[in-house]
């Protein structure tokens, strides 16, 4: 399927895990192209991009965010970069990254997270009523009514300009799978156990000056 069809396809999708009314994106909303965590002043750079729809970036999600960012982000040893991207069930991704980014900068991560623990429900099911009932409940843990949810998710604005965001995300790395891990500038594909991303860090080269 040629990409527009593909993003035409996951528009309507969208649309109809909203409830298909159209409107503005709620107040507040994140714009900025990338969400960071930690000090930008530290020694290693870690992107990664990854997907909402994606069972492996779900499992890294539910398997070593906390324990890495325990051990990498808070104690200002990496600076972390969370780049949007739309694989697997692709209105599912777009759905959460637009519920996400109406909660708020604050929190963001979090909803993040409330989605991929909800992952496996979310891609067993055929029904778009489940899947937007998960994603209504979601909201709801991040202080958004039912209401503004659909508003949020509807917003065809929004809508483009994540597609926007999650085409050009990876073309200076030439990523188009997810999980991709870009640790200063070296690109590893795929699910990183904690192990691995200790000896990724550890031998991290230079850090880039625009990552």
């Amino acid at each position: 399927m040629r990409p527009i069809a593909a993003f035409l396809m996951c528009v309507a999708l969208v649309a109809t895990l909203a409830g298909c009314k159209q409107g503005g994106g709620a107040s507040g909303a994140v714009t900025d192209p990338d969400m960071r965590l930690g000090n930008p002043n530290a020694p290693v750079t870690v992107i990664e991009f990854a997907s909402l729809g994606c069972p492996i970036c779900a499992k890294w999600n539910n398997d070593n965010f906390d324990a890495f960012k325990a051990k990498y982000i808070d104690t200002g040893k990496v600076y972390y970069i969370f780049r949007e991207f739309l694989t697997g069930d692709q209105p599912v991704a777009a759905s959460g990254f637009l519920l996400a980014r109406c909660a708020g900068k604050d929190k963001y991560f979090q909803v993040l997270d409330a989605v991929y623990h909800q992952e496996q429900p979310l891609l067993e099911t055929d029904q778009n009523a489940a899947k937007r009932d998960a994603l209504v409940r979601v909201a709801e843990t991040a202080g958004l009514t039912e209401d503004q949810f659909q508003t949020c998710v509807s917003n065809n604005d929004a809508l483009l300009a994540l597609n926007d965001r999650a085409q050009k995300a990876g073309q200076k790395y030439n990523v188009d799978s997810t999980p991709t891990f870009v640790i200063n500038g070296k690109t590893a594909s795929g699910y990183q156990d904690m192990a691995t991303m200790d000896k990724l860090i550890a031998t991290a080269g230079p850090k880039p000056a625009n990552p």
